[in-house]
């Protein structure tokens, strides 16, 4: 007599379970990742921020070339630090889109020695605006304002 192959145990085949456990998965990590994560999502609030940093960050590329011009050494030393302004400058912008401002015009800084000073003071009050911004917003944009101050307070360090 033949034996009698073994019963299966009552509920889903390991098939059946296994293509459940994916398509839940495949599910999870699409709700996860969706565009519509509330994270993410701009307040008018947080937009408007983000504009006005761009703004205080196109007064700092502004000072940059006018501390240059008052003061013709400064201006070869700082340059590397004035192209790291400008391109911070484009990540905001990037970030901020729409976000279409005029610099506001900045105390014009004293000639010679004193350009110094007062351009490491500009530096240092973007980086306090734009670290204080980062606490209002969320996500890449707080990364982004974030990184951007901590990179001012470099350049602020640099220019004792």
């Amino acid at each position: 007599m033949p034996p009698i192959p073994p019963s299966r145990p009552p509920g889903f085949s390991r098939r059946t379970l296994l293509v459940a456990s994916a398509a839940g998965l495949a599910l999870l990590s699409a709700a996860c990742t969706s565009p519509g994560d509330e994270r993410e999502q701009v307040t008018s609030e947080q937009a408007d921020e983000l504009a006005g940093q761009v703004a205080v960050q196109e007064s700092l590329v502004a000072a940059f070339a006018a501390a240059g011009a008052a003061d013709a050494g400064l201006a070869a030393a700082v340059a590397e630090l004035a192209a790291q302004a400008g391109e911070q400058l484009d990540r905001l912008r990037a970030a901020a889109p729409g976000s279409s401002t005029v610099p506001t015009s900045s105390a014009a800084p004293p000639a010679g020695a004193g350009a110094r000073t007062w351009l490491r003071a500009q530096v240092a009050s973007t980086a306090a605006s734009h670290a204080a911004a980062c606490l209002e917003q969320s996500g890449a944009r707080a990364a982004l304002l974030g990184s951007i101050a901590a990179g001012l307070r470099g350049q602020d360090g640099r220019l004792t």
